[in-house]
C-alpha cells in the first residue's frame, strides 16, 4: 500500500491510513519517528497521533520510551496464526481427504477461537449423501461436541495426559441429529494445535461404527502431529 491507494473521499479512508502506518513500520524493519513517518506516509502529525492511538489500543503499534514506534504484540500473534494456519493446511487437509476416502465420516479440523466457540478451520464432506452442515469458517460452540471438549480440556491445560484426553465423543451434544469423535493434534514444543473430528448423522453411530472411527481419528491425529514436528503422547 502506498499513499497514493488511500482516498479520502472513501469510507474505509481511515482503515486504510491506519494500515498504511502499520506496513510503513513494518517495512521499515526497525522502530521510527513520527517526523519519518510523516515524511513516509504524507500524514499530518495530528492525523498520524489520533490513528496511532487505535492502533497502539489493537496493540498492533507501540510507542518506545524513546519515542519512536515499533510493531506491537498483535502484530506477532498475527504473523504466527498465519504461519501456523497455512502449516496446518498444508498438513491436515491431506489427513482429512485420506480419511474421508477410507469411508469415514465428513472430516473437520477445529481450533480455539475465544471463550464460548471454536472455529472450524479444514474441513472435507464425506462421501455419504446424508452429511452434517458444516463449513470452513463456523463458529461452533465450545461447550459442546467432541472437538468443542478436547479443546476445553487442553485450553486449560492438562498436566497427565491419559486415553480419554485422546479421543473425545459426542452423541447429539451440539445437534441432536449429529454425533461425532475426535482427537487433538500437537505441534511443536507438543503445544496443542487443535482437533481433528469425524461428524456426521448421529443413526450411523453405531457401536461399532463408533469404534472405527475412534480408531481412524486417534491414528489421524498422530500422524498430523508427527508430521508438525509434535511428539504424540504416550498413553497408558
Amino acid at each position: 500500500m502506498s499513499p497514493s491507494t488511500v482516498q479520502e473521499g472513501d469510507g474505509v479512508a481511515a482503515v486504510d491510513r491506519a494500515l498504511l502506518i502499520v506496513d510503513v513500520i513494518a517495512q521499515r524493519g526497525e522502530p521510527i519517528t513520527l517526523a519519518d513517518l510523516s515524511r513516509a506516509t504524507g500524514f499530518y502529525k495530528s492525523t498520524l497521533l489520533r490513528l496511532i492511538a487505535s492502533l497502539e489500543r489493537a496493540s498492533l503499534v507501540i510507542r518506545r520510551s524513546d519515542g519512536r514506534y515499533a510493531l506491537g504484540s498483535y502484530a506477532h500473534q498475527l504473523g504466527r496464526c498465519y504461519e501456523a494456519a497455512y502449516r496446518l493446511s498444508e498438513v491436515v487437509q491431506p489427513v482429512l481427504e485420506e480419511l474421508v476416502d477410507k469411508g469415514s465420516e465428513s472430516g473437520s479440523f477445529h481450533t480455539y477461537h475465544d471463550a464460548k466457540s471454536r472455529i472450524c478451520l479444514l474441513r472435507v464432506d464425506s462421501h455419504h449423501s446424508t452429511l452434517d452442515r458444516i463449513r470452513v469458517g463456523d463458529l461452533l460452540p465450545l461447550d459442546r461436541g467432541a472437538a468443542g471438549k478436547l479443546i476445553t480440556l487442553y485450553d486449560k491445560g492438562v498436566s497427565t495426559l491419559s486415553d480419554n484426553d485422546l479421543l473425545a465423543i459426542s452423541m447429539g451434544e451440539r445437534d441432536p441429529n449429529c454425533a461425532a469423535v475426535a482427537s487433538p493434534v500437537f505441534g511443536p514444543d507438543n503445544e496443542f494445535c487443535g482437533a481433528i473430528s469425524l461428524s456426521g448423522p448421529k443413526e450411523r453411530f453405531t457401536p461399532a461404527a463408533v469404534k472405527k472411527m475412534s480408531r481412524m481419528v486417534t491414528q489421524a491425529a498422530e500422524k498430523a502431529t508427527i508430521t508438525l514436528g509434535g511428539r504424540w503422547p504416550s498413553r497408558r
